[in-house]
């Protein structure tokens, strides 16, 4: 369940909301919703998890379930999405079961699936010409900053939507940011996932090495830990690397269709990526290795 740490609620406007897909994301998301007293219908392709996140959530306002997108969308002030990757975006909004199909006037789909930025303004158009608003907001945290409710939320789309959004959004986020157009929100992603396939290469690479030296890898991270080389990922993945523990959220699986997107933009905008490039290859022999459902700090297994 997700953490029940108090926040200051009282001045948040209760909402009809929805939630559209129940992973590893999507099912503490919306947990943290209704604890912030929203009503929440909940959509997953798998009915009996909807039915399990209903059951767990009983004590909060009207939480139920449905069995299509259009059906968790009608009467929804705001729609949120959570799931695999651009063909799962289109099928829970567009089509006859979609949740465009079932949304009133006005409201609101804000997607957290890290998708491409091109989906995202196309289907910030078709929600443009059916009278409803769209906000592409894809996230950072992993699942422990999904759990806490302390995810960063990168975000793409118009002011007033936005302004929509972001009180609601704030029961599962620590930092909810409108970056720019339709699309910049999956941008923002992508340089995020830039930014973590380098560190984690790096960090790979010291942790191997030190250990090959006969070093104590872990009071070595305690020291420069404190120094330059200090980051989120030595902090959090540094020490479960030197023991080998790699169960710890975000998967390889997902980080090749991210860095996958990542490559693609950067073929359109004519960006260069030698780096990333290279340790999407390296994730490709991890998962040659098995390690598909590992967390991305097993780069290391490559180099041991």
């Amino acid at each position: 369940m997700p953490s029940t740490n108090p926040r200051d609620y009282a001045s948040t406007p209760r909402r009809q909301v929805a939630f559209l897909g129940l992973g590893v994301m999507g099912y503490p998301m919306a947990g943290h919703l209704a604890l912030a007293g929203h009503a929440v219908t909940v959509y997953n392709r798998t009915t009996a998890k909807s039915i399990a996140w209903c059951a767990e959530y009983a004590g909060t306002p009207a939480p139920r379930h449905a069995l299509t997108p259009r059906e968790a969308a009608q009467d929804a002030d705001i729609v949120f999405c959570c799931v695999g990757n651009d063909d799962d975006l289109r099928s829970v909004t567009l089509g006859a079961d979609g949740a465009f199909a079932g949304m009133k006037a006005g409201a609101l789909l804000v997607d957290h699936t890290t998708a491409s930025a091109e989906v995202a303004r196309a289907l910030y158009a078709a929600a443009q010409a059916r009278g409803l608003q769209f906000m592409d907001a894809p996230v950072s945290g992993g699942q422990a900053g999904a759990q806490n409710g302390l995810l960063t939320v990168m975000c793409g789309g118009d002011p007033e939507a936005f302004e929509t959004a972001q009180p609601v959004a704030m029961a599962f986020a620590r930092a909810f940011t409108l970056l720019g157009a339709s699309g910049s929100g999956q941008l923002a992603k992508m340089v995020n996932q830039i930014c973590i396939a380098g560190l984690v290469q790096g960090l790979a690479e010291a942790v191997a090495f030190g250990k090959k030296a006969g070093l104590d890898m872990k009071q070595v991270l305690d020291v420069i830990g404190k120094g330059a080389a200090q980051s989120w990922q030595l902090d959090n993945r540094g020490k479960t690397m030197v023991d080998g523990q790699f169960e710890f959220g975000f998967a390889v699986d997902w980080m090749r269709k991210d860095l996958g997107l990542v490559l693609e933009e950067a073929r359109r905008n004519g960006s260069r990526l030698p780096v990333t490039a290279l340790v999407d290859q390296f994730y490709a022999d991890v998962q040659a290795m098995g390690g598909h459902r590992w967390d991305t700090s097993s780069l290391i297994q490559r180099l041991t």
